[in-house]
């Protein structure tokens, strides 16, 4: 998340027209990107959550793996609780503080916030009940006209049922 989310800040500059002076993406730091001068702070700061949803979304509409969508949905969920917390705690190094500096419109942050954290949470937890879910128990058996027959365990599938609701 915070890769997909720094580097959408690092496009968004360079297109922009800014000159990155220093950056950090290491997985054990707090990642950040400095940028002087940035003619267009707006265009920077706002590529950073919307690439960090973007690219992971993209990534597993064309994986197609219950994986791929676990970590996507995590990337929605967290660039949105991101936002809002930043938004709350006022470290004027966060980007929602530097967006509000630069003349974004908190009704616009608000509805991100909301956008994202909500199709986040029913995504990420769709992703974990699937993750966490026992396999579906398969057994065949023959019926008495002589022709295979699928038995699927009832505890799983009610679990299936389960999940298909939420």
């Amino acid at each position: 998340m915070t890769f997909t989310h720094e580097m959408g800040h690092i496009v968004g500059g360079w297109c922009s027209g800014g000159k990155l002076r220093t950056a950090d993406l290491l997985p054990w730091h707090l990642p950040y990107s400095i940028f002087d001068p940035d003619p267009k702070p707006l265009v920077t700061l706002w590529c950073g959550p919307i690439l960090g949803v973007v690219v992971p979304l993209g990534l597993a509409f064309l994986i197609k793996r219950d994986w791929m969508w676990f970590i996507a949905n995590f990337c929605v969920l967290a660039n949105g609780a991101y936002l809002a917390t930043a938004w709350f705690s006022g470290d004027r190094y966060l980007d929602t503080p530097k967006l509000l500096e630069h003349g974004a419109n908190p009704i616009t942050i608000g509805l991100y916030c909301l956008l994202t954290i909500g199709f986040g949470y029913v995504g990420f937890r769709r992703s974990c009940i699937r993750a966490l879910s026992s396999p579906q128990q398969i057994s065949v058996s023959v019926a008495p006209d002589g022709n295979p027959q699928r038995n699927v365990d009832e505890q799983s599938d009610a679990r299936e049922r389960r999940s298909q609701a939420d």
